[in-house]
């Protein structure tokens, strides 16, 4: 028997052990933040209260009806921003790839602004066109951004190129942003205003069983495309003498890409760096295999968790916009890490 679990001992201490070691302790990290975001709030509520029927009615409605779908989507949000941000990272072979930055969050705002603004009515079928018009300018900037990297092939002229096409859209999509909130009612430039610094607010049932209906998908979708975007990064002739087709794998991380971000960004706003920050540090432990896919989505979620229950608890009962705080961990961290790619160069 000694000789049995001496044995199993060594089998879980294989180089494999390191992913499941950080991805259990992702998802214990991830249940603890939930338990907390779940209590803490302007509202101090016991989910153990709820559940077992002992608080009263207004923390009740309140749990179940704000903070619970709000927690979900945050789960959502996060994994899909961190997720699609380590496929974009494989699919471009380039380690500064990530949604804000190539600008498809930018152009998946642009549109939803350009819905909200334009054609937005009180019909039901708002909602809906806002979903519509956050997946098509993200899928459109996600085409053009690939063309870009199609053509300039490989090498650090590439990824100056791609940093440069992300500068332009996001430029363009601010100025274009600018337009519309001039011409916007008072009321539509207050909605545009806090939902482009990036929040949770928006988080009701009709809108989060939805996203996380579309959301998984997206993220079922990038799951699949793991072992192949380990043989992309081999190089195309290479994988497509492995059997790969390049073409069907960038379809599918190219769709699934822009569904997941777009949705994000038509719910929630821009909550930047997710995609860069996540990956990154995920990397160190596992290395630059795709196995870090689900380890970035849970990373995602914790930390998107995290950082929107600091929001809602640190100036209560106001709320700091998440985007906020995510872009002032991202931004320095970005800047790390082109000082030392240039180093390096």
């Amino acid at each position: 028997m000694i000789a049995i679990l001496n044995t199993y001992r060594f089998r879980v201490r294989l180089p494999v052990s390191r992913t499941t070691r950080v991805l259990v302790g992702l998802t214990a990290a991830l249940l603890l933040a939930l338990g907390w975001a779940a209590s803490s709030g302007a509202l101090g509520i016991s989910p153990w209260g709820v559940l077992r029927g002992q608080a009263d009615p207004l923390s009740v409605q309140v749990w179940w009806q704000l903070r619970l779908p709000r927690l979900l989507l945050g789960v959502a949000v996060g994994a899909m921003l961190a997720g699609s941000g380590a496929a974009m990272q494989g699919l471009f072979r380039n380690p500064l790839a990530d949604p804000t930055l190539l600008g498809l969050a930018s152009g998946a705002g642009l549109f939803v602004a350009v819905w909200i603004v334009l054609f937005q009515d009180s019909s039901a079928g708002s909602l809906y066109g806002q979903f519509a018009a956050g997946f098509l300018g993200a899928l459109c900037v996600c085409l053009i951004v690939f063309g870009i990297a199609k053509r300039q092939g490989g090498g650090s002229a590439a990824v100056m190129t791609l940093l440069l096409a992300g500068l332009a859209i996001n430029t363009l999509a601010g100025a274009s942003g600018g337009v519309l909130a001039f011409i916007a009612s008072d009321e539509q430039l207050r909605q545009l205003s806090l939902w482009g610094m990036g929040t949770l607010t928006n988080a009701l049932w009709r809108t989060t069983a939805l996203a996380l209906i579309l959301i998984a998908a997206a993220l079922w979708l990038l799951m699949r495309s793991a072992r192949e975007l380990d043989l992309l990064q081999l190089g195309e002739a290479t994988a497509h003498a492995a059997g790969l087709d390049a073409s069907r794998l960038k379809r599918r991380v190219v769709v699934a890409t822009s569904l997941g971000v777009g949705l994000c960004v038509a719910l929630t706003g821009v909550i930047g760096f997710l995609g860069l920050l996540v990956p990154h540090c995920l990397r160190l432990w596992l290395g630059p295999g795709h196995r870090l896919l689900p380890a970035s989505m849970l990373g995602g979620a914790l930390l998107l968790v995290v950082a929107d229950t600091l929001a809602r608890t640190v100036a209560a009962p106001a709320e700091i916009p998440v985007g906020l705080l995510t872009s002032l961990l991202g931004g320095p961290y970005f800047l790390y890490l082109l000082m030392r790619r240039n180093r390096a160069c």
